[in-house]
């Protein structure tokens, strides 16, 4: 009796240990699909950016993840364009953590560069990029700097795009090719050339950091550092001179008013975002007679960053929804072939899935310019001198 009991009670054990390793085994091949809690899952995806921001993950990346993960439901919040779009979600994460929330309402945020320095800085971010498959495809300097801060593990780019002058081929037959030529057909066009300034998005502060480059000669100094307080006079003198050039230009509402006033021909140039311009051009409401150059010495251009907050309410689900929106295949279909953005991952992984037409589209400005006068934007500090000084000087 003893020994029957014995041999039950061995096999009971071994049945138990068998299925406790058949569990583990099954966990293991399952956990990268299962969901990290039980039930329906809420992520919320804040983005800074223009309205096509917004539009990106409603429209694209959300119907499609939960297509493939029905258990999971996307929340988008926009926060707006430029600076203050990225300033709102730093203030909202840096909220909850001097709140001593234990886990923070933004699970995934996509942000511009001068957001990294701020974060880092307050410990609002996880370092989780290098943990996950598709970093392999990351190959540009803006994932580990980002205007001076040293940025690898805190974010993935999700595009590059780039700041171009979109001009008119009916009243314009030979565009300026540099910031000096402009000034002349200004000179001679006046009110016929546009820009925002450094209010209502990027496209004009582009503009803005550009002419600084051309007048103080200092690219490399002002977008690498090191910090040398000294130039701000060189900054200065620079936007004096620009306060004089914008008296015969059109101050725009932003990066949508720029081609809004170029599409209505009220304005025949004008600095522009090479997608928003493309996705325009695409929808029919650019006239297709406008097209794209770039000024000597160079107009600057910027990733967005796929940043996963500190205390993030899902961190798994939000590793796999930026590991889904950072793979070749969303870049191209996505990021490439939809939005018009150059891709945020090495592009020789990506450009195999894209159709001979985006190819064309993406490279309407010729390589060899974007490699020549594609720029960076400037260090933080830099970065931050003009636009303060921009307000002072330029109002």
């Amino acid at each position: 009796m003893g020994s029957v009991l014995l041999r039950t009670r061995s096999g009971i054990l071994m049945i138990v240990a068998i299925a406790v390793i058949a569990a583990v085994i099954i966990g293991i091949a399952l956990q990268q699909f299962a969901p990290t809690t039980p039930g329906k899952v809420r992520l919320v995806y804040a983005t800074a950016g223009d309205i096509n921001m917004l539009a990106l993950i409603q429209n694209v990346i959300a119907p499609e993840f939960t297509k493939r993960y029905p258990n999971v439901e996307i929340a988008s919040i926009h926060t707006g364009p430029g600076e203050p779009g990225s300033r709102i979600i730093f203030e909202k994460l840096k909220a909850a953590r001097d709140a001593g929330k234990e886990c923070w309402d933004v699970d995934v945020a996509v942000v511009h560069q001068i957001f990294m320095s701020w974060a880092l800085k307050e410990g609002l971010l996880l370092n989780y990029s290098t943990s996950i498959p598709t970093w392999k495809y990351v190959v540009s300097e803006d994932a580990y700097n980002a205007l001076g801060t040293y940025i690898k593990g805190f974010g993935i780019p999700l595009f590059h795009s780039q700041i171009a002058i979109a001009y008119n081929t009916k009243y314009v037959q030979n565009p300026p090719r540099s910031y000096d030529e402009l000034v002349k057909w200004v000179e001679a066009n006046p009110k016929k050339f546009g820009h925002n300034g450094i209010r209502g998005g990027m496209s004009g502060v582009g503009f803005v950091v550009g002419w600084v480059y051309w007048k103080t000669g200092m690219y490399d100094t002002l977008a690498r550092g090191p910090y040398n307080e000294a130039l701000k006079d060189a900054i200065t003198k620079a936007l004096e001179e620009l306060k004089v050039f914008n008296e015969k230009v059109v101050i725009t509402a932003g990066n949508v008013g720029t081609l809004d006033m170029l599409a209505r021909e009220e304005i025949w140039m004008g600095p522009v975002w090479v997608d928003m311009f493309m996705t325009w051009l695409a929808e029919g409401r650019m006239p297709p007679h406008i097209k794209l150059t770039l000024l000597a010495p160079g107009l600057p251009g910027q990733p967005m960053y796929l940043v996963i907050p500190a205390k993030a309410c899902n961190v798994e689900w939000a590793k796999k929804l930026i590991e889904f929106i950072s793979s070749p295949e969303t870049q191209a279909k996505v990021i490439v072939e939809k939005y018009n953005w150059y891709p945020g991952i090495d592009p020789n992984v990506v450009l195999p899935h894209v159709s001979e037409e985006a190819k064309a589209r993406l490279f309407s400005i010729p390589p060899e310019d974007l490699q020549r006068y594609g720029k960076s934007f400037p260090v933080s500090q830099y970065f931050t001198d003009i636009l303060k000084l921009y307000e002072k000087v330029v109002g």
